[in-house]
């Protein structure tokens, strides 16, 4: 279950994808205002004003207390009641003042003392105080990386004044993980709820991103929000907390459908309702949206991928680029990918042979002038999963199942040179 933080605010289908555990375990419970799960209950009320929870009386709440109805004059003794009154029960509150808002944690309620009248009124303490965060700064996520501190501290920058960053390199230079970090590093902690990660596709559009029309169960179609519109209402909600979008393969959609108005929005100096735009589907009578300060985008683009043509000036003019390396090119990636190897249990000789091998592999494609750097072969594929044996094995069924295909890719037209290039990699292996 996820962990929700007191003060922060939530969509009620974010609670409910964190506390349900399959669509068939919802039935009618969710809708009445409390839900059960692994022993917690969960109670989503209004406040200050009544609010309808699936029956035909209204119950509402006035900061910490409960006033709840029930047909029934013998209030104490309906069980529900009953369960949520044990002491030794975790109770979960969220509460909101307006219609269609966003949940507001209130923490885990206690009930303290409870009237057995018309209706029940409980009277709660919370406990609402946030979880100590232990910090993440540039200093931990350097053990993690094979990128000399100062590189990873130019990325940071340039996502903290642009707002928009995307982080271009060949496949496996570590763009996701080195991303993942960027995000923790601004926020201040390992938190992803600030967090949210799509990829772009051919098939990817302006109504999945941002906001269109849905069919519905009645065959008709409701105007919903796509992803980058929910993600811009949660960080609205929690302003004090910096919030990162990561996109990967940002090239391979279409980015002038998919981006829409926000390609003027996303612009770091037009993050202001002095900026809001009406949204291609927005009724008129709706607000009119602009994106947040506190939200930073985050793309990543594969250097090898043949439709960076898809990648226009509108978005590279509103976007900080920054080029990742295989980390056997450099003095310093190779030293830290050779530790991080024998740290695994490699032997020192392995580890050194896959540097110098795939080092001199990358300087052929990098030479090469149908190619060139872009297409070079990255470290990750040479990290360990976890439950990995490094070893000569292991080494050579990744150049056999991942290496030798992209090789074959790449020199389609010399498949005679790509067998003595193999050959070579797991010579002694």
């Amino acid at each position: 279950m996820a962990r929700f933080v007191p003060g922060r605010k939530y969509s009620r289908a974010e609670v409910q994808q964190a506390v349900i555990s399959s669509p068939a375990t919802m039935g009618g419970k969710w809708n009445t205002g409390i839900v059960e799960h692994d022993g917690d209950f969960f109670i989503f009320a209004n406040l200050g004003v009544p609010g309808r929870t699936g029956h035909d009386y209204d119950n509402g709440w006035e900061e910490d207390r409960l006033r709840w109805y029930h047909h029934s004059e013998s209030h104490i003794e309906w069980p529900q009641i009953r369960r949520l009154l044990d002491p030794e029960r975790r109770i979960h509150v969220f509460w909101r003042r307006a219609k269609r808002g966003l949940f507001k944690y209130a923490g885990e309620g206690i009930p303290m003392t409870v009237s057995d009248t018309t209706p029940v009124e409980i009277l709660w303490s919370f406990n609402n105080s946030k979880p100590s965060e232990p910090s993440y700064t540039p200093t931990h996520s350097h053990q993690d990386l094979f990128l000399p501190p100062t590189d990873f501290n130019r990325l940071l920058t340039s996502l903290k004044s642009r707002k928009n960053l995307i982080l271009q390199g060949p496949p496996g230079t570590g763009k996701t993980f080195i991303a993942r970090r960027l995000a923790w590093c601004l926020i201040g902690h390992e938190d992803d709820d600030p967090i949210e990660m799509v990829q772009f596709h051919q098939s990817y559009a302006y109504e999945d991103f941002v906001q269109g029309y849905r069919p519905n169960e009645k065959g008709g179609f409701d105007l919903k929000s796509g992803v980058f519109h929910r993600f811009c209402e949660r960080a609205r909600a929690n302003p004090d907390t910096p919030h990162v979008f990561i996109i990967d393969e940002i090239n391979r959609g279409n980015l002038s459908r998919i981006f829409g108005e926000l390609l003027m929005l996303i612009e770091a100096d037009k993050r202001s309702e002095d900026y809001a735009v009406a949204l291609t589907y927005a009724d008129p009578a709706d607000d009119r949206f602009h994106v947040p300060a506190n939200v930073h985008i985050l793309g990543m683009m594969n250097t090898a991928d043949r439709s960076l043509a898809l990648v226009d000036y509108a978005l590279r003019r509103r976007f900080a680029f920054e080029s990742l390396q295989p980390a056997y090119g450099t003095d310093y990636g190779r030293n830290a990918f050779e530790e991080h190897l024998t740290g695994r249990g490699a032997d020192p000789a392995l580890a050194r042979r896959i540097s110098e091998r795939i080092g001199k592999l990358n300087e052929t494609i990098a030479n090469d002038s149908e190619l060139g750097p872009g297409f070079q072969i990255g470290h990750s594929y040479f990290v360990p999963d976890h439950g990995d044996e490094p070893s000569d094995t292991w080494y050579a069924h990744i150049v056999d199942t991942q290496i030798a295909p992209l090789r074959r890719e790449y020199w389609f037209d010399s498949p005679e040179d790509v067998d003595n290039e193999v050959a070579r990699l797991t010579a002694d292996a």
